[in-house]
């Protein structure tokens, strides 16, 4: 058995803002390549018993993002599509450990379009600090996320099909 290096990836990571669609694409896209899907934001709804949003509502943004660390930290996973939580990146730990899990794919989708795509913030369970703007969150977040992808693909004016397509294609180019 050879030993997994970034050319030949155990999983497909997906990182990006909330909207930017991580877990539908994530979905389609583990169909067509025949993998394994994992949401992490339902992972942590599942272990914690609590809906994400009481879950920010209850702990606050800290103690939300110490809870997603810990459980992102210890997923074991082989021949699946991760799609995470938009504030995973926070983690410097849970980070560490799904590059060394996966590749790392950043869906970069603009915020004008992020706006478009959310149609309610407030059950979203979108980790925002007191008095934080869905705007100012997209401007701290998105330097995190160029920090940790190892391929950025733009989500804009493109179908989901057309984005599991072209996900699809380089992790292939990857793989070849």
């Amino acid at each position: 058995m050879t030993s997994p290096d970034k050319t030949d990836p155990k999983n497909i990571v997906l990182i990006g803002m909330p909207g930017s669609g991580k877990s539908t694409s994530g979905v389609l896209l583990a169909k067509s390549l025949g993998l394994s899907f994992l949401d992490t934001d339902l992972l942590i709804q599942q272990q914690e018993k609590n809906l994400l949003q009481n879950l920010v509502d209850a702990a606050g943004f800290s103690g939300f993002i110490e809870t997603e660390e810990k459980i992102v930290s210890q997923i074991r996973a082989e021949n699946c599509v991760i799609s995470t939580g938009g504030s995973v990146v926070y983690s410097e730990k849970a980070m560490a450990h799904l590059q060394e899990i996966g590749v790392i794919i950043y869906l970069d989708v603009s915020f004008p379009e992020i706006m478009r795509r959310i149609q309610n913030i407030s059950t979203r369970g979108i980790a925002l600090k007191e008095n934080q703007s869905l705007e100012n969150l997209y401007k701290e977040r998105l330097p995190l996320y160029e920090k940790y992808a190892g391929i950025t693909i733009s989500g804009d004016n493109k179908t989901i099909e057309e984005l599991v397509t072209e996900i699809a294609e380089k992790v292939r180019k990857m793989t070849a």
